[in-house]
């Protein structure tokens, strides 16, 4: 008699095939839906990177062009290629302007407000983060309260202040009332916090003190927030217009925001002059970024990962 069994066992085990064949070509679909994804995200990716590269390619190619040109090729193809080419209008900035002595006082107060701001505020988002003192709690709840006071809110305060005091028309007016910020204390408490407290006890054990601690083993393994808080604080006060425009009389002080808002409609009105004026204000900005761009994404990284 033949085995039961025996006659079963293909028709089993085509229906086996067939159950694993569709798992098969699973990964495939997985696999070309998730080279789809990509190439659309890549794709928007630089569709969104070239809207935002646009306004300052287009400045730079125009400050190289002669001014009849600058308008007339706006908004056409043309407007993105330096042809004809010339630095004619920078040599038009430095001759119409004191810019060097602009560019001499925005770089004084900004780097001033960066580098001072951070040694205060870092050592302030530490003590937040790791000293114990009365009031502590209280005092940091305040910090956040100010991060969402606009400045618009205290401007007209602060400026009776300080001419109360005679500081208008003056560098100090200028830095001293910006180095501390609430925001940039947040950024440094917020990391600080997250450090683990071994590489303190370890120095603690070694007999180091609280300033030797921050400065020799804190400060060192923290270049991801300080590049942070400097990109950030240097963009934000390198722009700073309203505050600048309001304690500032004199051209000996005035910063780069002012001067081109005075420029631009500074007779005659020659937009390849303006456009070259604006290439030269931003182009600190990009250079700070790309010196502390290596931290700064690992620090945008990490906060990532912790999140």
């Amino acid at each position: 008699m033949p085995d039961v069994h025996s006659q079963r066992l293909p028709s089993a085990t085509l229906r086996e095939r067939q159950r694993i064949q569709p798992e098969q070509f699973t990964p495939n679909r997985q696999g070309n839906r998730s080279s789809v994804s990509a190439i659309g995200s890549y794709a928007l990716l630089i569709i969104l990177a070239l809207l935002f590269i646009a306004p300052i390619a287009f400045m730079f190619v125009a400050s190289l062009k002669p001014d009849e040109l600058v308008l007339s090729q706006a908004g056409t193809i043309q407007g993105f290629i330096p042809i004809p080419a010339s630095t004619q209008n920078y040599q038009d900035v430095f001759d119409r302007v004191n810019f060097g002595q602009f560019f001499i006082n925005s770089l004084l107060i900004t780097s001033s407000i960066v580098l001072m701001g951070l040694l205060v505020n870092s050592m302030a988002g530490y003590a937040f983060a790791r000293l114990r003192w009365r009031g502590r709690n209280l005092l940091l709840l305040v910090v956040l309260a100010l991060m969402i006071i606009p400045f618009e809110a205290i401007a007209v305060p602060l400026f009776f202040q300080v001419t109360l005091w005679g500081w208008r028309n003056t560098y100090l007016a200028q830095i001293l009332p910006f180095i501390a910020n609430a925001f940039s204390i947040y950024l440094f408490y917020t990391f600080f916090i997250g450090l683990p407290k071994e590489l303190e006890e370890a120095a603690r054990i070694d007999g180091a003190s609280i300033l030797r601690t921050f400065f020799e083993i804190i400060v060192p393994v923290s270049k991801p927030v300080f590049a942070t808080v400097t990109i950030l604080t240097f963009l934000t006060q390198w722009g700073s217009f309203l505050w600048p425009l309001m304690v500032t009389i004199d051209e000996k002080v005035r910063p780069l925001p002012v001067a081109i808002a005075s420029f631009q409609t500074l007779p005659p009105i020659q937009w390849g002059d303006i456009m070259s004026f604006g290439v030269m204000m931003v182009a600190p900005i990009l250079i700070v970024f790309l010196a502390f761009q290596k931290w700064f994404v690992e620090g945008v990284a990490s906060t990532g990962t912790k999140g």
